[in-house]
């Protein structure tokens, strides 16, 4: 799998641990071990351009997704065929002020973030209810199953 991460943002985050949470997801929603996927951590004023270019919408936003081969989650049995996925854009700054707000800490927020991202991704969307029930659930298995793996491997902090 290629996660390629660039921190741009002036923030520092822990991203070794948001690369291993892609991994985690990827693997979970038998996605071609091949895939390839970016992540680009950026400041408030780079967001703020992205949101208002790409979603003709004011302001910066927590998270953006830019899909690239239309890629949807596999099966045990038929995985994901190998492509890139796309682009995944955090807002560290936005997501503290989340994260303040929801009572976690940072890094909660920004795993939160990416899965969301990722799930967006793979063709995910929360416009319906229907839509955001499905999506929102495997959101928290995620993070759950994440969570959970990360406090059983020797020497990392969830």
């Amino acid at each position: 799998m290629s996660i390629d991460l660039l921190n741009e943002s002036g923030h520092e985050v822990d991203e070794a641990q948001l690369v291993r949470l892609i991994a985690f997801d990827l693997d979970r929603l038998f996605v071609h071990p091949d895939a390839e996927v970016s992540v680009v951590l950026v400041d408030v004023a780079a967001m703020e351009q992205l949101h208002v270019q790409w979603m003709d919408e004011p302001g910066p936003t927590d998270v953006l997704s830019f899909p690239m081969d239309e890629l949807r989650p596999g099966s045990p049995e038929r995985p994901t065929p190998p492509g890139l996925l796309g682009d995944i854009v955090l807002c560290p700054e936005v997501a503290q002020a989340q994260a303040v707000e929801a009572g976690h800490p940072l890094m909660a927020e920004l795993r939160l973030l990416t899965t969301h991202g990722l799930l967006h991704l793979l063709g995910f969307d929360h416009a319906e209810p229907a839509e955001r029930d499905e999506m929102f659930g495997l959101q928290d298995q995620l993070l759950a199953g994440f969570a959970a793996h990360e406090a059983g491997a020797p020497g990392r902090a969830g």
